[in-house]
């Protein structure tokens, strides 16, 4: 019995020290893991887990730059920043929202809309966020806030800075404005995008150099706790500024220009002959871009949607019209260099030209009798331009245009620009389907039918004939941060001196000699003016009109009135600028388009320091008198 149960005590050992083992083996194993995992933790990768712990409780934030500014070619402001006073509300420092509203309310103007905004920011944030309740506020508004601060818990008082356009509506259509950051515009991958109630461009050049303009965000550290509360600001790192733009704009012509055609619907482009600088585009009537920075309003948006006179539109560049008598010039210079004609020959003007069964009516009734290329020039005669459009054909007259920019575009460094229409052979099959028709080659030789261009176009074509047939190119960068934007000279388009000098000949007797805007001549000597009138037709006359009695234009509607244009270049000795303008539905190119057009051309000449002294001190006097 004894034996047995040794036999059993022995069995019951070894089972006992095997588990004990596996047990210790195991515990071991554990232990070695845990040890190992400890040292892997806060030896091995002690560095990744500290910057983990450390990233717990300081939160890394950006800071908005400072936009660059947009400068004129003297150095005057045309858009800056200037400081933005805010009211922001922390909802846990107050009893109730509403009633923190109410008292507020007091001292700013809060409508139903923008509380109703508020109080969803509110409602969908930690109490402790802070609520831009209003922004952009007068001085005044901001010192009341202050003065009863103690009387308004839980609002803080800030300025900040916001852009700023202190020419307004004068240089809306250029400079475009800026705008909150929308979900489409977070695809660039620049941080700042991301920035609370960042602004970017949205429209002009705020909009085409808006990266240079942004610059680089500063960074600040923020202590907080695990919550998110912040504690304290631990370091702050300012951002880049943005760089500035220097335009080639002269802002006293771009104020004058925008003053003298007054509340007209219409544009005006100035530009130096041979270098291309655009020294005013005007565009009328413009809009305040500091609305669109504020936030437009609703009413305010749809007002400037429906107005008639088309406001959001950049005239100047995008407004593609008839050149009407504008045009005629580019068919001389066609006519000439492709020796349809020569200067002497004669066609007479009986008031109208017949083609099959269809009568084509020159502008005066009865005629102009014999007409050469001067005179044809000097008094518009359509008669001689239907003619010399039927002998070139409308390929000579569109090769001619390209020549001068017409039916393209410049790559100008305001968005927007429109290609206007050039007609062709095979622009008019492919659509409409149907054969160009000799008469509407007539009717392109007067620059009517489907021929549209733009301001901008006209100012250069313009530029082209006047500087000796050079391709000068458009454009209003001076500079952009420290990168010039200054244009090597225009190459030569091969025309002949001869053809160009007979149709600025002809341009000078229109301002200088007689012609059609001969009231509007300067008559200083050295500033002499040479130019071209136009009036195109925005409606048909009918045969039944005709024979009754062409209703005047101020006896029509202001919409069916004819486009008023004039182009011009100065000084006839010496060209040096050129200017294109159109005032909208203004009816005759003498009478509405060539008066303001001298008086923009003069100021021109004027702020030109090499001419100054050429101008006798009593023009001088009435001219500043005129101005006033």
């Amino acid at each position: 019995m004894s034996l047995l149960n040794d036999g059993r005590d022995h069995v019951r050992f070894k089972t006992f020290s095997r588990r004990s083992l596996i047990l210790s083996g195991g515990t071991l194993a554990l232990f070695s893991g845990l040890l190992a995992r400890m040292y892997q933790l806060q030896v091995l990768e002690q560095d990744r887990y500290a910057t983990l712990a450390e990233d717990n409780r300081i939160n890394m934030e950006l800071l908005a730059p400072l936009r660059g500014r947009i400068l004129d070619r003297f150095g005057v402001p045309l858009a800056t920043n200037r400081q933005n006073y805010r009211v922001i509300l922390i909802p846990e420092q107050t009893d109730s929202v509403e009633r923190a509203l109410d008292r507020v309310s007091q001292y700013i103007i809060l409508g139903a809309p923008q509380r109703e905004k508020i109080l969803k920011e509110v409602r969908r944030n930690p109490r402790f966020v802070p609520i831009t309740v209003a922004e952009n506020l007068s001085w005044e508004e901001f010192a009341a806030i202050n003065f009863h601060a103690p009387e308004l818990p839980g609002f803080i008082l800030d300025a900040g800075e916001t852009r700023d356009y202190p020419y307004a509506d004068k240089l809306s259509h250029i400079l475009g404005y800026v705008a909150a950051v929308s979900e489409k515009d977070l695809a660039d991958p620049d941080p700042v995008l991301r920035i609370p109630g960042f602004r970017i461009g949205k429209l002009g050049i705020e909009r085409q150099v808006d990266p240079a303009l942004r610059g680089k965000a500063g960074v600040r550290q923020v202590e907080v706790n695990a919550s998110g509360r912040k504690i304290r600001e631990l370091s702050r790192r300012v951002g880049e500024p943005g760089d500035d733009v220097v335009l080639t704009l002269d802002m006293e012509i771009q104020k004058f220009a925008q003053a003298r055609l007054a509340e007209e619907a219409a544009a005006c482009v100035v530009m130096d002959v041979h270098s291309g600088d655009v020294l005013a585009l005007v565009s009328n009537p413009g809009f305040d871009p500091n609305e669109f920075n504020r936030g437009i309003s609703h009413a305010s948006y749809q007002a400037l949607l429906s107005d008639p006179k088309l406001p959001l539109i950049n005239k100047a560049i995008a407004g593609q019209y008839p050149p009407g008598s504008t045009f005629k010039p580019l068919v001389a210079l066609a006519a000439l260099e492709n020796n349809v004609i020569s200067p002497e020959t004669a066609i007479h003007c009986s008031g109208a030209t017949w083609l099959g069964n269809h009568a084509f009516h020159c502008w005066k009734k009865g005629g102009h009798g014999a007409m050469n290329l001067i005179g044809g020039l000097k008094h518009s005669c359509d008669i001689y331009f239907y003619e010399l459009a039927r002998r070139l054909g409308i390929d000579r007259i569109e090769e001619m245009c390209h020549r001068f920019g017409l039916g393209e575009t410049f790559k100008f460094e305001v968005p927007g620009e429109k290609t206007g229409l050039v007609p062709s052979r095979g622009w008019k099959q492919a659509t409409t389907g149907q054969s160009w028709q000799q008469g509407e080659t007539l009717i392109t030789g007067i620059g009517q039918g489907y021929v549209l261009t733009t301001p901008l176009q006209l100012c250069v074509m313009t530029a082209r004939l006047a500087n000796g047939g050079r391709k000068v190119m458009p454009h209003i960068f001076r500079s952009v941060g420290a990168e010039s934007h200054v244009r090597p000279e225009a190459d030569l388009m091969g025309l002949s001196d001869r053809a160009l000098q007979l149709v600025m000949n002809g341009m000078n007797a229109v301002t200088n000699e007689g012609g059609t805007a001969a009231r509007s001549r300067i008559d200083i000597e050295g500033f002499e003016m040479a130019g071209k009138t136009g009036t195109s037709q925005v409606r048909r006359i009918t045969r039944e009109e005709r024979a009754r009695g062409v209703i005047k234009n101020e006896d029509l509607p202001w919409e069916r009135r004819d486009h008023a244009l004039f182009i011009a270049y100065a000084p006839v000795a010496a060209p040096r600028y050129a200017i294109s303008l159109i005032v909208e539905h203004g009816g005759s190119g003498s009478k509405a388009a060539a008066p303001p057009a001298r008086d923009i051309m003069l100021l021109t000449l004027q702020r030109d320091p090499s001419r100054m002294e050429a101008i006798p001190p009593i023009a001088r006097a009435r001219r500043g008198t005129e101005e006033g």
